[in-house]
């Protein structure tokens, strides 16, 4: 049972049973068992209310129970903030913040997204470092509230969800050689980002407030959670910051001042080119924990799949051939080493895997989509319907959404300016190509934001299936632009711009609902939000883009350094349509993978995805889980597994914010001096089987620090 602490209301029926009763995510578990159940903290006298945030008659009181359950017919929720109650909310401190931690995370998703194919939920650890702030300011006479930490947390985690739309689609241009520019990547994020908060507006009523109790939106949930501890006295703000230095200072040892190796690598023997190796990166042993064991070993049993079997198989397979296999045209397989196998072969069969993945997502979600739809334009008509569109009638603040009127003429403006303005949809053609782009944008936009706005309530953000919308809008527009006739290089760049708005349209769709919650919970007036919303947008498209273009000229994308798997899935997807001239050998065996997967009710993402990775990529994962796994094992209590999850989670968000921002600065430099950072080199530790010795024991302590840290008492 867990121990419920002061300031946490307790449900001790709630455990692992009903975890996976809910098919909660991995990544969801610690903040829903926090929410259902609290933790135990190390200092009980923490737990007394904060002079900084009691300003209010609820400081340092839980939410109300009935923030977790369905309400009685014409029953209203009471939030933590009465709506009666005014506080401020929108300040300049709280966008400040807002737009400052979104930079930062944002940058950091979005090479954490081009090496690992997958980004993290920044609400959390935004909320919690603004919290940090806040008692900071206190020392010079400011202080904050808890609305204002909301406030921030929205604007901040806009550019999470940003990133992960960019970073899925945009780098196909680049592999195409058709790299854009910060303009068009900055307008291509600002439509999408906009789009996605203004058509979740109107769904608020319906899915935040009307489906109170039945979607439980955890990650809203749990930030909710998360702020009314912090304002109790929590200090879980440290653990973030330990991980952003320890993560920053150990990406300066391998890719800045370059003392100790990168990776560590060995050839296994008795298997033809079978390789094993590791990443010594903090970011990836983050993500594992954050993912856990079970997702963390799927996805290293698929890249162990890739590199200890069909590696192997394909050079033995390919031995006798005494001319190049397509897709390569200049190389004999024997002459191969591991990693060209990889990117010659491995890589079409990786993207194979991961693109029907993504469609068996999507299938699996069209009975709910179109539940969500049908759902979602009821509401829109009934809220058309209704004479005052201002829909700020009612008497209480916190149900004060922006008018249908302004989302309605922005929405025309944003399409206007897709339809117009060349830049958006880069060289494409003349106004009848962007005019069709622009309406694919509107009409998948508006479905699929409808969808994930729901789906998200349900399964939360991790879980929400991007990749499957965004391969559905990428299907249907290279089948249109295939009638027209549009199949040239031109024809693919439309038809990946159009994803690439989609994408940023549904995966911010869903940050914004669970926003949204977590303000229903605590009392913030929604028209706020919305706007700190769409300042999140506007702030951080830039910056995000600055990055991904960074990195670009840096690394390259389709490279060791930068796979960028969703990305070369997409552009698979698009040839294949366009083209119709694949490996499709290879391509097949990546279905059959798939399918396969599905057939033994292995989760088929995670699975495809870690066979088109490296394997050094996925080792530091699967460490990273499996150290979660043995801590939820071996703690005495499930109240101190709680504890291990939370702070283990927030340390790995900062080692994924601390190593992703400075890898953005090292690719900055890089830039700027037309040259990667060469360093001190590892020479000095002599022969390469020591230099690797030594950066294993340097990863070693890295990892005893971690322990250490989430262990303490």
């Amino acid at each position: 049972m867990y121990k419920a602490s002061r300031g946490y209301p307790l449900f001790a029926e709630w455990g692992p049973a009903n975890i996976r009763l809910l098919n909660i995510p991995p990544s969801c578990q610690t903040a829903f068992l926090v929410i259902m159940n609290g933790i135990r903290r190390e200092d009980e006298e923490q737990l007394m209310p904060s002079e900084t945030n009691n300003n209010h008659k609820n400081a340092g009181r839980g939410l109300s129970p009935r923030a977790y359950v369905e309400l009685e017919p014409g029953e209203k929720y009471q939030p933590y903030i009465a709506a009666v109650e005014s506080i401020p909310e929108f300040t300049f401190k709280a966008a400040f913040f807002g737009i400052l931690f979104g930079i930062v995370f944002g940058a950091a998703n979005a090479y954490l997204g081009l090496r690992a194919g997958l980004t993290i939920s920044t609400s959390i650890p935004v909320a919690v470092m603004t919290v940090a702030a806040f008692r900071a300011l206190q020392a010079v006479g400011h202080t904050g509230n808890i609305l204002e930490a909301n406030l921030s947390q929205t604007i901040g985690s806009a550019s999470s969800s940003l990133a992960s739309g960019v970073i899925f689609t945009l780098p196909a241009l680049f592999l195409w050689g058709v790299a854009p520019d910060l303009l068009q990547m900055t307008l291509l994020a600002l439509c999408g980002g906009l789009i996605g908060v203004l058509f979740m507006i109107p769904l608020r009523r319906l899915l935040i407030k009307g489906e109170h109790g039945r979607l439980p939106y955890p990650e809203g949930t749990a930030c909710a959670e998360v702020l009314v501890a912090n304002e109790a006295g929590g200090h879980s703000a440290r653990f973030v910051l330990y991980g952003l230095g320890l993560g920053a200072f150990f990406k300066m040892l391998t890719s800045w001042i370059r003392v100790i190796p990168g990776e560590v690598s060995s050839a296994l023997p008795f298997i033809k080119k079978g390789q094993l190796a590791m990443s010594l990166s903090a970011a990836l042993f983050g993500v594992g924990y954050i993912l856990g064991p079970r997702i963390a070993t799927v996805m290293v049993g698929g890249s162990l799949l890739a590199w200890v079997v069909m590696i192997p198989m394909i050079a033995w397979w390919g031995d006798a051939f005494t001319s190049p296999v397509f897709p390569e045209i200049t190389t004999l397989i024997r002459d191969m080493s591991p990693a060209q196998m990889w990117t010659r072969y491995i890589r079409y069969i990786g993207a194979g895997a991961v693109a029907t993945a993504g469609v068996i997502t999507l299938i699996k979600s069209i009975p709910i989509m179109i539940q969500s739809f049908r759902i979602g334009t009821r509401e829109l008509r009934q809220r058309v319907d209704v004479a005052d569109t201002s829909v700020n009638s009612g008497p209480d603040r916190t149900d004060h959404d922006l008018p249908l009127k302004f989302v309605g003429y922005a929405l025309f403006a944003v399409a206007l300016v897709m339809a117009l303005v060349p830049q958006v949809f880069g060289n494409v053609g003349g106004i009848a190509v962007r005019l069709i782009a622009s309406i694919c944008v509107v009409v998948f936009a508006f479905f699929f934001v409808t969808v994930a706005s729901r789906i998200v309530g349900l399964v939360g953000v991790t879980s929400n299936p991007t990749s499957g919308m965004t391969i559905a809008s990428l299907l249907g527009t290279a089948g249109i632009f295939l009638i027209m006739g549009w199949t040239d290089l031109t024809g693919k760049a439309a038809a990946l711009t159009v994803g690439c708005v989609v994408a940023i349209a549904a995966s911010i769709a869903g940050d914004t609902s669970q926003d949204l919650k977590t303000g229903y919970l605590l009392g913030a007036t929604p028209r706020r939000q919305q706007i700190g919303e769409l300042i999140g947008v506007l702030t951080s498209a830039t910056f995000v883009c600055l990055s991904v273009l960074l990195l670009a000229k840096t690394f390259g994308f389709g490279t060791e350094e930068l796979p960028a798997p969703q990305a070369t899935m997409m552009k698979l997807v698009i040839e294949g349509v366009l083209d119709q001239q694949l490996p499709w050998g290879f391509v097949g065996i990546g279905i059959g993978i798939a399918l396969v997967c599905e057939l033994f009710k292995i989760p088929s993402l995670p699975f495809a995805v870690g066979v088109y990775l490296p394997v050094s990529t996925m080792t530091p994962l699967f460490l990273g889980g499996l150290l979660r796994g043995l801590f939820e094992r071996r703690a005495k209590s499930e109240s101190d597994a709680a504890v291990y999850r939370e702070r283990g989670v927030l340390l790995g968000s900062g080692f994924v914010g601390g190593e992703g921002l400075l890898g953005v600065g090292i690719a900055a430099i890089a830039f700027v001096q037309s040259r990667k950072p060469e360093g001190i080199g590892t020479e000095w530790l002599g022969p390469h089987w020591l230099a690797e010795s030594v950066g294993l024991i340097a990863f070693g302590f890295l990892i005893a620090g971690f322990v250490r840290l989430v262990r303490r008492r």
